[in-house]
């Protein structure tokens, strides 16, 4: 297995080509090489160049996608970079433990450590998408870190942990539920439960987010996550208004 081959790391509104140049720089320091973009801000790439030293082939590999749920389909865990200490409902995972569980799960499939935009990092809605999120322990004076700096702490423990040499996922462990087949479960789901009457019309995402969380806690496979989108199309049909049930 090629180094760093299951850790994407996933840049969000990225606004700074030398931040862009910067991370690529840190990835080949450290072995990872899978880099996507989910909605630049940046659109030069050309501009990363000089500050991506030796890390040119990681920015011409990369993927820039319109969206962050595009970015992720692929992957079966993710952990969120944030600065900030309260989160609703959501315990910080410590860059340690964030490094450990991505080698943990890792072995089930493609796994991602997404950061947020130099100005206001992540929302509340784009850490939906993480099974978890960690923050860096920083000085009072100074909370919030540079973009590739952070990277650099979080990658060098990833090096750590052995995501640079990942084993092979075991022939007795199914592959991990993929985030895009996660997502289209959650739509179906959405559709069946608004037509049931379960959603409030005004406000279903607080209800729904609760029931994401619990699927991404209870680590489906992949196969189990098509079984539960199987059965929530029947449903659908079933509930969906003007259907005769006899």
């Amino acid at each position: 297995m090629r180094p760093g081959a299951e850790l994407t790391v996933v840049l969000h509104q990225t606004r700074s080509p030398d931040n862009l140049g910067a991370v690529c720089r840190v990835m080949a320091n450290f072995g990872f090489e899978r880099l996507i973009l989910s909605e630049p801000v940046v659109q030069d790439f050309s501009l990363a160049e000089r500050m991506a030293v030796k890390g040119g082939h990681i920015l011409s590999g990369m993927r820039v996608v319109p969206t962050l749920a595009e970015a992720l389909e692929d992957c079966v865990y993710v952990v969120g970079t944030t600065s900030r200490t309260q989160v609703e409902k959501r315990a910080p995972l410590t860059p340690e433990d964030a490094a450990r569980r991505l080698a943990e799960e890792s072995t089930r499939g493609r796994v991602a450590l997404l950061f947020g935009g130099e100005q206001r990092g992540l929302s509340d809605e784009d850490l939906t998408h993480c099974q978890d999120l960690l923050v860096i322990p920083t000085s009072d004076v100074q909370p919030s870190m540079n973009l590739a700096q952070s990277s650099a702490v979080l990658l060098y423990l990833c090096h750590r942990q052995g995501l640079t040499d990942a084993p092979a996922l075991p022939q007795e462990e199914e592959a991990g539920a993929r985030l895009g087949t996660l997502n289209a479960l959650s739509g179906r789901m959405r559709a069946a439960m608004l037509a049931a009457d379960f959603l409030n019309p005004q406000a279903p995402e607080h209800v729904l987010h609760e029931l994401e969380r619990t699927l991404m806690r209870a680590r489906l496979t992949q196969r189990e996550a098509e079984l539960w989108l199987n059965a929530f199309k029947h449903l659908g049909r079933a509930v969906a208004p003007g259907n005769s049930r006899g």
